[in-house]
């Protein structure tokens, strides 16, 4: 899609404000109000307190083949969990909350983020949460890279200061090596196709003929991925923040789309950063914050400040350009990223930012690079990223060529098993998707080419709205309310539809 495409596609979403709902869907309809049979064993969750919010959860492992071409061969266990509806005479099916990542896990979501969920949509569905392969507490997975490389300026790559990216390869190939080395068979088998198979074994298991799915991030594409392997087993889909379905990029076309999420996004952060009466304002006026933070990244790039306790222990260029990145995901991150500022702006650092512990993201991180290298062949070739962040650079100075550079999948040994998957207007019309505007992570561009990917199976709802997460995330009445509707009803807005 080009950008002019975008931009008609844009303002026909913004010309639809006051589209009138359509009479429900035709789908038919899921197993009735009582629970289907389900070959799943629940019990109490590990942890799950009595008297807690974790009261009603429930938790399962399913047994799926490691491998869908040899389904007889070894199998790794799935973590499911489950809240049940809360009216079974109105129960219409399960949700199945699909994660974000990849490498998120919605297993404890049921009683979580399930809990924002309106009543009416509670009463009607079996709330579903699952840790996917390769995620503790589920056959879990583990590279053992080096503690420096699970920084996340590493995991995420940036380039020299001078745009080089011959530490990058360096890096590329010293990560994916380490996974070679200690992932393990399972690794070869972790990808989006497969996780679309896994929920699938899921809704088996639990007896449905359908399945609804409320998708985020990552989940957009996974449950995409779903609605075009298993149409005929889908009932309500909501996706929301959402990925580019590029086939041909997948992976690399979600981190390009850093470089206008940025470029989104970061106008609303000066505006904050420069409000009068803000304790951690940087500039008088908006138009000054962005070329304060250029200055300080520059110097930065010249001048690392030690910073005990971070990884890695300095705070350089990259690292505040990662922060940057980190903080847009949502305006109450802002305050970091301006407290880095200012500190750099004084020659301090701020408090080392808390990490979670290293298992954890030895487990995260492998299997985010299962997912992103085995989804799609990525270029093996130095010159394809120096191209490609040269151009970054010149056009984005804000994320300095990082969103076209080489991560590990530039040496990942494993060639891609099956093609990626191509996402067509074949199918049921059931997907709505929800979209902030300004999203650094999944920007308006990438939801709009997931939309017309779709075509007639999909509607869209844009909201006027900044950060990352849509849905029940940034108190949007509009948006929300129509999705609420959709989940309950199965009303859908006609066509796309503008949020303010």
């Amino acid at each position: 899609m080009t950008q002019t495409t975008r931009n008609a596609a844009l303002t026909a979403v913004s010309a639809a404000l006051l589209v009138a709902l359509v009479p429900p869907l035709t789908v038919s309809a899921a197993p009735g109000p009582a629970a289907a049979a389900s070959s799943l064993s629940w019990g109490p969750c590990a942890g799950a307190k009595a008297d807690g919010p974790d009261a009603r959860r429930q938790c399962a492992t399913l047994r799926v083949p490691m491998d869908y071409a040899d389904p007889d061969g070894p199998e790794v266990s799935l973590a499911v969990s489950r809240v049940p509806a809360g009216d079974p005479e109105a129960r219409r099916g399960v949700l199945f909350l699909v994660p974000g990542g990849p490498g998120g896990s919605s297993l404890d979501d049921p009683s979580g983020k399930g809990r924002r969920l309106p009543q009416e949509v509670r009463d009607r569905y079996d709330l579903i949460g699952f840790a996917p392969r390769g995620l503790a507490p589920s056959t879990a997975v583990d590279c053992g890279l080096v503690h420096g490389d699970l920084a996340p300026s590493k995991l995420r790559p940036w380039p020299a200061p001078d745009g080089s990216v011959d530490a990058n390869m360096a890096t590329a190939r010293r990560m994916a090596d380490a996974c070679a080395r200690n992932g393990g068979e399972l690794i070869k088998h972790i990808g989006t196709a497969n996780n679309a198979r896994d929920l699938d074994r899921v809704r088996a298991a639990l007896g449905e003929r359908r399945i609804s799915a409320w998708g985020v991030s990552y989940g957009t594409y996974v449950g995409a991925v779903y609605s075009q392997m298993f149409p005929h087993r889908t009932d309500r889909i909501v996706l929301d923040s959402n990925d580019d379905p590029d086939p041909a990029r997948v992976a690399r076309a979600w981190l390009a789309g850093h470089e206008q999420g940025v470029e989104d996004t970061f106008p609303h952060f000066a505006a904050w950063a420069s409000a009068p009466g803000n304790p951690d304002r940087v500039a008088e006026t908006a138009a000054e914050v962005r070329p304060m933070f250029l200055r300080l990244a520059a110097r930065l790039d010249r001048e690392p400040i030690p910073w005990p306790g971070a990884n890695p222990a300095e705070l350089n260029g990259n690292v505040l350009r990662q922060t940057m990145l980190d903080s847009l995901y949502r305006p109450s991150r802002y305050p970091t990223l301006a407290k880095s500022m200012l500190a750099a702006r004084n020659g301090t650092v701020p408090p080392a930012p808390a990490s979670p512990p290293e298992p954890v993201l030895q487990n995260v991180a492998a299997v985010g690079a299962g997912t992103l290298c085995n989804d799609v062949a990525w270029p093996r070739s130095a010159a394809v990223y120096e191209k490609g962040v040269a151009e970054s650079r010149a056009e984005f100075p804000l994320t300095a060529g990082m969103p076209r550079n080489a991560m590990l999948c530039a040496a990942w040994p494993y060639p891609p098993r099956e093609a990626p998957v191509r996402i067509t207007g074949r199918g049921p019309s059931n997907v709505l998707l929800v979209q902030n505007e300004r999203d650094v992570a999944t920007p308006l561009g990438g939801a709009l080419e997931l939309r017309e990917a779709f075509g007639r199976r999909a509607v869209m709802v844009t909201v006027d709205s900044t950060g990352h997460d849509a849905y029940l995330a940034h108190g949007n009445e509009c948006g929300d309310r129509t999705v609420s509707r959709f989940l309950a009803t199965g009303e859908r807005p006609g066509r796309d539809v503008y949020c303010r």
